[in-house]
């Protein structure tokens, strides 16, 4: 590549919009709303994705996203507290395993789509 990359975004979908923002706002990304039905949730500089008011039950099931800590203890916890099962439903908490690669937890969002928040050794 000739030129400087800045960033790479996912789009994913919700199935209920306004859920699915909330939750993402809880959970603790910046909400840049772009029009009625897609908003850009940052979390840090440049990490980031497309939320849009779009469902199509096979693609949400099979979108899975990755983020990758510094401290997935700390980010564990913190997750833990926001209760976000007992708030959201379909809303789905996962424990923290030791993979060969480092560590991780799953969280699934209110439509389904499914984090990977993770480690490396």
């Amino acid at each position: 590549m000739n030129y400087n990359t800045r960033s790479i975004r996912s789009f994913i979908g919700a199935k209920n919009f306004e859920r699915s923002s909330h939750f993402y706002r809880e959970l603790g990304y910046e909400e840049n709303r772009l029009s009625a039905k897609m908003s850009y949730f940052e979390i840090s500089d440049s990490i980031g994705f497309y939320l849009q008011d779009y469902y199509v039950k096979k693609w949400v099931n099979n979108s899975m996203m990755f983020l990758e800590v510094d401290d997935l203890d700390s980010c564990y916890q913190e997750t833990v507290k926001k209760e976000l099962p007992v708030n959201y439903k379909n809303v789905k908490l996962g424990k923290i395993i030791d993979e060969d690669w480092g560590r991780e937890f799953h969280l699934w969002d209110p439509s389904g789509v499914l984090w990977h928040f993770g480690e490396f050794v």
